[in-house]
């Protein structure tokens, strides 16, 4: 009895083509059972259901039984194949077959993507640099500060002084260009901040020192690319009156911002959260820092060719992600959509990086025989539920799906590259500016 015969070429890094001939014995099996089952549900006139002689069959489902046999060995020597050789395909197939001819053997070729293989390199004694922020009592009364305007009031303004960057105003105003008045300069009981740069540049600037019911003319030249083709790069003459004036009351910085939290008995207690709360965010936003050095300099060191299928994949994720928080964002879903199918190209290069990312990651990890096992997932999820103050049981049953376990072993696995990475590398400590960091 002859044998399957298989040939398998390297038609890329990332893309392999398996050539298969099955002899004619096993075609005529399957061909057979094939038509044994379409004979059980064939209804043709004249022959009882399951007694059609098979002359007949063939006269009028060929083609389908033909297409269901070719098909089923496709389907049951590529998957057999793979299986075989140990080879891990992540495209669908580009199957190529000339289809099913008498007393022949049938021969197929599958074309399919694979992970490249590579040796991964320059991941040890790594020169890095981390940059760490001294949370000061500055840096604190400044995140504090920030939580005040959160809470800020709008008061009318009471005494008689003139106004200053940040106060609120409610102005009418009619604007001309060359003495003539254009309904689109015109507005009534319009409220502006001044200094938040939403109006023409030039014209919140004037408004500062101006009184309270105070009139005043303002002049000021639109930007050359203004959207409103007529009075792009034109002077245009504003005539102003303020109706009203308010201004922000924050909350001191005592027993009275506090009211606004349930958790704090004291101002210190407060405090010392927002404290912790920084620290904690300065980890984070060093770790990922660090991280992101750490990949930059090993993709910088490792070229090979990444697989399309993945990086499309990848891309397909990020538009996902930019559709989803759109939408949270309160935009149109249709729109959100489009919005998002526009990223495709935009998107390719941070997706490249990310697969190239993820297989040196996977890579290092085969390499230095770091792998996950129960213990770790545990671990990982009981630090979660302290950071985040939820129910061990409870955040443990939402990873019991299969898919979202795979998930979490791959971000622990990461971590654990990162933190082997981070151990064998030379790390050098720099002080970060506050001035630099984002407190929010």
């Amino acid at each position: 009895m002859s044998q399957v015969v298989v040939k398998i070429e390297e038609l890329s890094p990332v893309k392999k083509k398996m050539s298969l001939e099955i002899p004619w014995d096993e075609v005529k099996n399957e061909l057979d059972a094939v038509y044994h089952d379409v004979g059980k549900k064939a209804r043709l006139k004249g022959f009882r259901p399951g007694k059609i002689p098979r002359k007949v069959l063939e006269t009028y489902f060929k083609d389908q039984a033909e297409g269901e046999t070719t098909t089923n060995i496709v389907n049951k020597y590529y998957w057999q194949t793979l299986e075989e050789k140990g080879i891990v395909a992540l495209s669908r197939p580009e199957i190529n077959q000339e289809g099913i001819k008498e007393n022949t053997n049938f021969s197929f070729t599958a074309s399919f993507e694979i992970e490249p293989e590579f040796e991964p390199k320059n991941y040890k004694g790594l020169d890095l640099e981390k940059e760490e922020v001294r949370v000061t009592d500055d840096y604190v009364q400044k995140r504090i500060d920030e939580i005040r305007h959160m809470f800020a009031t709008m008061e009318e303004v009471k005494e008689d002084r003139a106004a200053v960057e940040g106060d609120f105003v409610v102005i009418d105003f009619e604007g001309t260009l060359n003495g003539e008045v254009y309904q689109e300069l015109k507005a009534e009981n319009y409220f502006l901040e001044i200094g938040s740069g939403k109006f023409v540049p030039g014209f919140e600037e004037q408004l500062v020192g101006i009184k309270k019911e105070g009139k005043k003319e303002i002049k000021v030249t639109f930007p050359a690319d203004y959207h409103e083709s007529k009075f792009a790069g034109q002077e245009v003459v504003f005539n102003v009156a303020v109706k009203s004036m308010k201004e922000k009351k924050l909350p001191e910085n005592d027993e009275n911002l506090i009211k606004n939290f349930e958790k704090y008995n004291t101002f210190e207690d407060f405090k010392n959260d927002v404290c912790a709360s920084l620290k904690e965010k300065n980890q984070q936003t060093t770790k990922i820092d660090l991280q992101n050095s750490i990949t930059e300099k090993l993709i910088k060191d490792n070229d090979f060719e990444v697989p399309p299928s993945l990086v499309e994949r990848q891309i397909y994720y990020m538009m996902a992600d930019t559709q989803r928080r759109m939408m949270t964002a309160g935009i149109d879903e249709e729109q959100a959509m489009d919005f998002s199918l526009k990223m495709h190209d935009k998107f390719k290069d941070d997706a490249e990086k990310t697969v190239k990312s993820f297989l040196l990651l996977k890579k290092i990890a085969q390499k230095e025989s770091l792998t996950v096992d129960e213990t770790d997932i545990e671990k990982y999820l009981q630090d979660l539920a302290a950071q985040h103050r939820r129910d061990y049981e409870s955040l443990k049953k939402m990873y019991e799906e299969e898919e979202r376990k795979e998930n979490l072993k791959l971000e622990i696995m990461q971590k654990k590259v990162f933190d082997f990475i981070e151990q064998n590398a030379n790390i050098k400590t720099v002080e970060k500016k506050e001035a630099d960091m984002e407190v929010k």
